[in-house]
């Protein structure tokens, strides 16, 4: 029961953090792509299967990062002047 709460609550991340997070997910779908094209290069099996499995691997990280970021809330920067 305690952990349904505490995953509900989502997390707090700085501004730069997300951007980060945002790069390397543009980053792994990009390669993803890339790889997959290079796929119709390929002649050997083992070769598609494992050029494949990387694919997925890349998806599946960039989504794992996707469903992170859409449980986080960015926190607000610190105020420059103080009231």
């Amino acid at each position: 029961m305690i952990t349904n709460c505490i995953a509900n609550e989502g997390y707090e991340i700085s501004p730069r953090f997300r951007q980060t997070v945002e790069q390397r997910i543009a980053r792994l779908e990009k390669d993803a792509g890339n790889d997959e094209a290079q796929v119709a290069l390929l002649e050997n099996g083992d070769h598609i299967r494992r050029q494949m499995r990387l694919v997925a691997v890349q998806r599946a990280e960039a989504l794992r990062m996707r469903l992170f970021l859409d449980r986080a809330r960015t926190r607000l920067p610190l105020p420059l002047i103080a009231l």
